[in-house]
C-alpha cells in the first residue's frame, strides 16, 4: 500500500537512478557471497569429516564459530586494520614504499572486500548444514565409489557432495539471505544493495513511498531465492543405515597432505573469527575500556538484554504453541500457519520494519483514542515510542529459528509414545503439557540461546524502530563507527561475540551427538534443520 502511494512516476524516476545500480551491485554481491561461502563451507565441512590430520577435531569445534561475529563487526574491525591509516598499510608504506601500500594493496571499502567479509563471517551456515549431511552418508556409497576407482576429489566433488547438496542449498540460501538483510557492513563498505538503498531513500531522503518500493523490489529477490532453494532441495531425504558413521572411520592423512587440510580449514576461522575477536580484546584491554565504562554501556547492555529476553520468551513460547498444535492436531491450515509465520527470517530487517510501520502507527492511534476515551487524557505512542514495536520486530524476524529447533526435536519423538497416551486417556492438551512439552526441554533452551542472540546482533529493525535515545549494543557499535571511533564500541562489539559463543558451541554439540536425526529432519514450511 505505502509503495503504491509513490505512483508509476516514482517508480520510472528510480528505475533510472537508484535501481540498476543497486540490482546490479546486489546481483554481484549475492553470487560472489555464495559462490565463496559455499566453497569453503562444503569444503571444509568434508576435509573434517572425512579426514583424520593434526587439529581435525579441534577445528570442527572452531569452525561454526563466526555465526557468533556479526557482519558489521567484522566490517569495522577489517577497516580499521587494513584501512589506508590502519596499521597493515602504514607497515607496508614503511617498509616498501607508498607504490605497494597505497597502488597494489587491494581496498577494503569495496564491492570485492564486501564479498570476501561476508563468505568468511557467513560460510558456518553452510558448514553446519553440510557437515549434518556427510555425517549421515552411508558408507557403502563411499566404499562402492572407491572401488570403482574414485579418488578422494572425485568422490567429493561426484559423489559425496551431490548426496549433501539439499542441505547445502539451506546452509547458502541462509548466506545469502544475511547478507541481503545486512545494512551496517555493506553501507559501511560503500555498497549500493536494495536493502541499503531502501534504509537511504527512507531516512536521508526522507521517500517512504519510494524505499517501499524498492523494498517490494527486494521481496522480489527473496521470494527467488527461496524458489530455487526449493528446486535445489527437491524435497529430498537420505536414508540409510544408523550406525553408519559408526562404521565409517575417517581416513588418516600423510604429513604433507594434512598440514595442507589443517592451512585450508584454519584460515576461514583465522579470518572470519580469531582476528576480529583478537581485536577487540586488543581495544579493550589498550584502551582500559571496562574500567572506564560508564552508565552509557551498562544502559545499552541492561537495554539488550531486556529487550532480547522479552522476544526470546514470546518466540520460545509462540513457537512451541504452533509445532504441538502441528504434532497433536495435524492438518494442512496447521502446517501453513507454521510455514507462513516462520517467513519473517526470510524477509531483511529494513523490509521487515517498511511493513510494520504503518500497522504499528495505526494501532498505536487507535490504542490512544481508546485511552482517551477511557481516561479523557491525551495519550502518546504506546508501541513506536518504546520498546516494544522492537520486541514484535524480533518476534517476526526471528520466529523461524525456533520453529526450526523445536519442530527438529519433536520429529525424533517416535509417533508410538503419542499413540499411548491416546490410549491411557490423554487428550490433545494432556498429551501437548505433560508428554511433548518435557521432551523438548534441551530444544526449547537451544532455541531460546539462538534467538537471543540473534536479537543482541540485530541492527537494521534496531536502527529503524527504536525510540530516541534507547541504544543497543548493536547501535552502541554503528554508533561510534559512524563517528569514525569504532573502538569506542570494541567493549559493546566483544560482548555481543561472547554472548554468541554459547549457542554455536550448543549447535555443534548437538550436531555431533546426534548428526542423523539432526541432519534429516525438515522444519514446518520446508526449512530443512541444522
Amino acid at each position: 500500500m505505502t509503495a503504491a502511494f509513490g505512483g508509476s512516476k516514482a517508480l520510472a524516476r528510480l528505475a533510472g537512478t537508484v535501481l540498476p545500480a543497486a540490482l546490479l551491485e546486489t546481483a554481484l554481491l549475492l553470487s560472489g557471497v555464495a559462490l565463496l561461502a559455499t566453497a569453503m563451507g562444503s569444503g571444509a565441512a568434508w576435509l573434517v569429516t572425512a579426514f583424520r590430520f593434526p587439529g581435525s577435531r579441534l577445528l570442527a569445534w572452531l569452525l561454526p564459530l563466526p555465526l557468533a561475529m556479526p557482519t558489521y563487526v567484522t566490517a569495522f574491525v577489517y577497516v580499521e586494520i587494513l584501512d589506508a591509516a590502519g596499521p597493515v598499510r602504514s607497515w607496508l608504506r614503511e617498509s616498501f614504499g607508498r607504490e605497494i601500500a597505497d597502488g597494489w594493496f587491494p581496498e577494503v571499502r569495496s564491492l570485492s572486500g564486501c564479498i570476501v567479509l561476508f563468505a568468511f563471517v557467513l560460510y558456518p551456515y553452510v558448514f553446519v548444514a553440510a557437515r549434518a549431511a556427510f555425517l549421515t552418508r552411508d558408507p557403502s556409497i563411499l566404499a562402492a565409489a572407491r572401488t570403482l576407482g574414485s579418488g578422494p576429489i572425485r568422490l567429493f566433488l561426484r559423489v559425496a557432495l551431490p548426496l549433501a547438496r539439499p542441505a547445502i542449498a539451506v546452509g547458502t540460501t541462509l548466506v545469502l539471505l544475511e547478507t541481503l538483510n545486512d545494512i551496517g557492513a555493506t553501507e559501511y563498505l560503500g555498497v549500493r544493495t536494495l536493502t541499503v538503498s531502501a534504509y537511504t531513500a527512507w531516512l536521508n531522503q526522507g521517500d517512504l513511498p519510494g524505499a517501499a518500493q524498492i523494498a517490494c523490489i527486494a521481496l522480489l529477490v527473496i521470494g527467488i531465492l527461496l524458489v530455487a532453494e526449493e528446486l535445489q532441495r527437491d524435497r529430498r531425504r537420505f536414508h540409510g543405515s544408523a550406525n553408519a558413521t559408526a562404521r565409517s572411520g575417517p581416513v588418516e592423512l600423510g604429513r604433507a597432505q594434512g598440514t595442507a587440510a589443517f592451512v585450508l580449514c584454519a584460515l576461514p576461522f583465522l579470518i572470519g573469527f580469531l582476528i576480529p575477536a583478537g581485536f577487540l580484546a586488543l581495544e579493550v584491554l589498550r584502551r582500559d575500556l571496562i574500567e572506564t565504562a560508564g552508565p552509557a554501556i551498562l544502559a545499552s547492555l541492561s537495554t539488550t538484554i531486556i529487550l532480547a529476553l522479552a522476544a526470546t520468551a514470546l518466540v520460545v513460547a509462540w513457537s512451541a504453541a504452533i509445532v504441538l498444535a502441528v504434532r497433536v492436531r495435524p492438518s494442512r491450515l496447521a502446517r501453513h500457519l507454521a510455514f507462513v509465520t516462520g517467513l519473517g527470517y526470510a524477509v531483511p530487517g529494513t523490509i521487515l520494519v517498511l511493513g510494520l510501520f504503518g500497522p504499528l502507527i495505526g494501532l498505536d492511534m487507535a490504542l490512544r483514542r481508546a485511552w482517551e476515551f477511557v481516561s479523557g487524557e491525551a495519550g502518546g505512542l504506546i508501541l513506536v515510542g518504546s520498546g516494544a514495536a522492537l520486541v514484535i520486530a524480533y518476534v517476526i524476524r526471528f520466529m523461524r529459528v525456533a520453529l526450526t529447533a523445536i519442530s527438529a526435536q519433536l520429529a525424533q519423538t517416535p509417533p508410538e509414545i503419542d499413540q499411548a497416551a491416546r490410549v491411557l486417556g490423554a487428550g490433545p492438551a494432556s498429551l501437548a503439557w505433560y508428554i511433548q512439552l518435557p521432551l523438548l526441554r534441551p530444544a526449547l533452551g537451544g532455541a531460546a540461546l539462538l534467538v537471543f542472540v540473534d536479537c543482541l546482533k540485530e541492527l537494521p529493525a534496531t536502527l529503524l524502530l527504536r525510540p530516541l535515545n534507547l541504544e543497543t549494543l548493536a547501535t552502541t557499535v554503528y554508533g561510534a563507527s559512524s563517528r569514525g571511533l569504532f573502538e569506542e564500541g570494541a567493549l559493546a562489539a566483544l560482548l555481543i561475540v561472547l554472548a554468541g559463543l554459547a549457542p554455536i558451541v550448543w549447535l555443534t554439540r548437538a550436531m555431533q551427538q546426534a548428526p542423523r536425526a539432526v541432519a534429516t529432519v525438515r522444519a514446518p514450511g520446508g526449512q530443512a534443520a541444522f
